[in-house]
């Protein structure tokens, strides 16, 4: 029955079901539409351009009376705003349906996704673990258009609090990246990723590494003498010999190798600079490897991994080996025989190119960089040989062989 009265709750809770729908009016353009099923909703009913229109407010006992007044009077103050209730309700509704498919995280995982077919395994495992763990549990739900420099910012500084000024400004230039992704795709109008001048200078160190002539020999001893996994061994005695970078020893698979030629072609995929290298191997080396090979030949991985042989070695083992020889992170790393390697090879005075070639180092000249990884191939085989022995006369002067 149809009243302009003013509602009760009593009343609303009173009325029953007819056989034809009821429109229980409260004014204003309020009402109760209570339907032959018993099912309540609260409706406004509005003129707009002309035309009479119709809000839904709710559902009753959901909505009670009050809320639904409450809505009313939000609806006739956009009115008098000149702005359409029901435009504006779905105009909301975008922009949440649209700020949740637009979180940070939902956008980083596209650009992860897009940009890591680029990019060595290694550091695709590095960028997206600093996503997961410091960016992701701060910022990844947030809408990119809700973001701003502060928020990000306080992101950063937690990294930098903790002393990883280099990861903060890596971090920065992440989070810099994948805005810019969003402002590209039309998800974002600006982004808002703070300058890298509020961070902290990013001292860029070199990587431990042991270049005294004099404590060459006492390492390779020790190395020699690791009483740890027989694989965590062969991978520390071959490291010095071939000094590539650890994910790229790590991750060395058989197929890669050639022991009867005494080379070993690491694919463009695993290397860094996206550029096939060839490793020309001393006498030692492979013969390390052949040992080796008796003992893995038959996976995959030169060096797999301790807990399954369908994964390479651990990227913190070799590291946790030279602390269990004693030396420190600030004495020995894994990474620190290349420069151990760089820097005495150009002491003893070899060739800087072939050593530059040997080290894989990315040449800035397209040209250059074209070049194949044959490059100054016979002075590399001799000067790895002269290397391999070198380091064991060195290791013979602290008694081992």
């Amino acid at each position: 029955m149809a009243t302009t009265d003013k509602l009760t709750d009593a009343l609303v809770r009173a009325a029953r079901p007819q056989e034809k729908a009821q429109k229980l009016f409260d004014g204003g353009g309020l009402y109760l539409l209570l339907n032959p099923d018993g099912s309540r909703y609260w409706r406004l009913k509005y003129r707009w351009d002309k035309r009479e229109q119709t809000l839904a407010l709710g559902v009753y006992p959901r909505v009670s009376l009050k809320d639904a007044r409450r809505r009313r009077a939000r609806a006739k103050q956009l009115l008098s705003d000149g702005i359409d209730p029901s435009r504006h309700r779905k105009d909301e509704k975008l922009a949440r349906r649209t700020a949740a498919g637009n979180t940070f995280k939902i956008i980083a995982e596209e650009w992860f996704r897009n940009r890591s077919r680029k990019w060595v395994v290694s550091n695709s495992v590095r960028i997206h673990r600093r996503l997961e763990k410091d960016v992701y549990p701060f910022i990844g739900e947030t809408s990119v258009s809700e973001l701003s420099q502060p928020e990000i910012l306080a992101v950063l500084k937690r990294v930098e609090d903790r002393g990883a000024h280099e990861t903060a400004h890596r971090i920065r230039q992440y989070i810099d990246d994948v805005l810019d992704y969003a402002v590209s795709t039309g998800r974002l109008k600006a982004n808002p990723t703070p300058s890298a001048k509020t961070l902290q200078p990013a001292v860029k160190g070199k990587f431990a590494a042991i270049t005294d002539p004099k404590l060459v020999g006492g390492l390779i001893a020790a190395i020699r003498a690791y009483h740890g996994s027989f694989v965590t061994r062969m991978a520390l005695q071959l490291a010095p010999l071939v000094f590539v970078r650890p994910g790229e020893l790590r991750a060395a698979t058989w197929a890669e190798l050639d022991l009867d030629s005494a080379e070993w072609r690491i694919p463009a995929e695993r290397m860094k600079m996206r550029t096939a290298h060839l490793v020309p191997l001393s006498r030692q080396a492979v013969d390390i490897l052949r040992d080796l090979h008796r003992v893995t030949g038959r996976g995959t991985y030169l060096f797999p991994s301790e807990r399954t042989s369908t994964r390479c070695m651990s990227e913190n083992t070799l590291n946790v080996a030279l602390r269990t020889l004693g030396y420190s992170k600030r004495q020995m790393t894994a990474h620190g025989f290349r420069s151990m390697a760089s820097t005495l090879l150009n002491e003893q005075g070899y060739n800087r190119d072939a050593i530059e070639r040997q080290l894989a180092h990315g040449e800035r000249d397209s040209i250059r960089a074209a070049y194949n990884s044959a490059e100054y191939l016979p002075e590399r085989r001799k000067m790895m040989q002269e290397w391999a022995d070198y380091l064991d006369l060195e290791a013979t002067k602290h008694g081992t062989r």
